[in-house]
This record gives structure tokens, C-alpha cells and sequence, in this order.
């Protein structure tokens, strides 16, 4: 009896980063293209999806905003996290050069990421809606004058040349993904380093910030993730998401998660996950 592989929603079109993190996760599983964020969360919720794979934030550009803004509304649940490194390759139709291209295309976020290059060669940036849709829209157009910057799986796929190759800004270029689920699915305690990731909003009271979070601080509970939300147009950031190393088993976690419950109006456990190896050697590194 053949297992059904499973069907991972991703934004953007194949050969995007997202698409090769999947790849390099879950081996075998089907991929699947979605036009907006809205519709790769609208896919996993439907059960159209089994999973899926969504970049949370960047070394270099930051967080994704629009992730951090609909994940607490989807009633999702992050399983699992996958770091991968990005490499932007420079690519254009057959016959083109270096000299022969005047604009590139790409996602704002790899526009910003690739400015050396981009001023070196005095190309005009247009922005795309993602990185492998700027390429297949550069193969379409079939135009030596435009290139794109894209990962390279893009140029197999849309048939284009690689002018130059690895043309990012910064060697640290790290996306930070996120599995998402249905149904949560907690990693098992003690069986390795854990993040949990929780969404709170904070009661009406004055340094009620400062109160939720002291527990953290006094419980030596180490806090990676701080992001504030808008909530209803309020321009008072009440709504929180934020990530910390442990598992709520943890006694320390447990006391700190207590101390929040008590300052905040809200609070939801997003996701109790193993950390990826990258975030291990990362932390080992720093402490070195």
C-alpha cells in the first residue's frame, strides 16, 4: 500500500524559496503554489493542504509583515521551523549579457538584499510579487534588456541564463520558515532543544507590558521574538507574538507562562516545536 505523499501550500510559484525549503524539509511531498498568503493559510485550513511552509523573517529584510499579522487569525498551528540559506542568482533570457540588461525584477525583499550589484550594473528595480514569478515573467517576455534575481532552481524551470551568481549583499542571508498545521502538534519535553511560540494581548493596565514579561526575566526564560500588532485600528499595540526557547513543561517556562496569563487578556499557545540544528549552531556560536 503506497502512502499519499503529503501537499504542502507555499506563496508564490515553483522555484521560489519557499519551494525549495520544502524540498529540503520533506523530501517527496507535494508542493503547492498559492498566490497570496491568504490563500496558502486558506489552503491548509480547507484540508486542500496538508502543511504548510511560510518564511516568517529574513537576516537581512526583517520580518515578513503580512505573516505576522494573519498567523494570529488563521487558528493555525506552527509544527516545526526550517532556516534556509538564500543565494540570489542574476538571470535573463538566452542571448543576454551583462551589458545587454537595463532592469531586474524580484521581490521587494530580494531587490534589497541584491542593491550591490544592482548599482554596479545601474539597472532600474522593478518589484514582483515573488521571486520565481519575476522569473517566469522575465522568461515570457523573452527581452535580453530585463533580468531577474530568483534562486536558481527558477532558471532551470523558466529557461533562462545565470549572468552572475550568488549576488546577495550578505553571506547571512537566512530565511526563517514556518510549518503550519491544523491541529498543534507539540514536540515531546526533553527530548531536545524547543520553541514555543504564543500570541498574547495585554490587559488594560498601566506597565502591563513590563509585568507580563517580568516572569520571563526572573525565571531566566530566554525570549527570541517580540512582535507588536495593531488590533482593530487601535494605534495602542496591545496584541503580541512572541517566541521563547523551552517547552511549557519546562518549570521555568510554566512559571513565567503563568505570570503572563495573569497581565494578559489573551493568551494562545502557537506552537511547541523542535529547534532547527541552524538556531543550535547559531546560539552555540554567539555564546562562543
Amino acid at each position: 500500500m503506497t502512502t499519499k505523499p503529503l501537499t504542502i501550500a507555499f506563496r508564490g510559484e515553483p522555484g521560489a524559496n519557499s519551494h525549495i525549503a520544502i524540498d529540503e524539509a520533506y523530501p517527496g511531498a507535494k508542493a503547492l503554489p498559492c498566490a497570496t498568503f491568504e490563500d496558502a493559510l486558506a489552503a491548509i485550513s480547507s484540508g486542500e493542504a496538508d502543511l504548510g511552509m511560510i518564511p516568517i523573517e529574513n537576516s537581512v529584510a526583517g520580518r515578513v509583515a503580512d505573516i505576522h499579522h494573519l498567523l494570529p487569525k488563521s487558528n493555525l498551528f506552527i509544527i516545526a521551523e526550517w532556516f534556509l540559506p538564500i543565494h540570489h542568482q542574476l538571470m535573463a533570457p538566452r542571448g543576454a549579457t551583462l551589458q545587454s540588461i537595463k532592469t531586474v525584477e524580484s521581490h521587494i525583499h530580494a531587490l534589497g538584499q541584491c542593491r550591490n550589484i544592482i548599482r554596479k550594473l545601474e539597472l532600474r528595480s522593478i518589484v514582483s510579487p515573488d521571486t520565481a514569478g519575476s522569473a517566469r515573467t522575465i522568461s515570457e517576455a523573452n527581452d535580453i534588456t530585463r533580468a531577474a534575481l530568483a534562486p536558481k532552481i527558477a532558471a532551470g524551470i523558466y529557461n533562462l541564463d545565470i549572468l552572475a551568481e550568488d549576488v546577495e549583499d550578505e553571506n547571512h542571508n537566512t530565511t526563517r520558515f514556518v510549518v503550519l498545521a491544523r491541529e498543534p502538534k507539540w514536540a515531546t519535553h526533553g527530548a531536545g532543544p524547543t520553541v514555543t511560540s504564543f500570541v498574547f494581548r495585554v490587559r488594560n493596565l498601566p506597565a502591563a507590558l513590563y509585568k507580563a514579561l517580568g516572569g520571563f526575566a526572573t525565571n531566566g526564560v530566554n525570549m527570541t521574538k517580540l512582535e507588536s500588532y495593531m488590533v482593530n485600528g487601535s494605534f495602542s499595540a496591545t496584541q503580541f507574538f512572541a517566541d521563547v526557547d523551552g517547552h511549557p513543561d519546562d518549570q521555568a517556562l510554566a512559571y513565567a507562562l503563568e505570570e503572563l496569563k495573569f497581565f494578559s487578556a489573551e493568551l494562545r499557545i502557537v506552537g511547541v516545536y523542535p529547534a532547527h540544528p541552524f538556531r543550535v549552531a547559531m546560539n552555540s556560536t554567539s555564546e562562543s
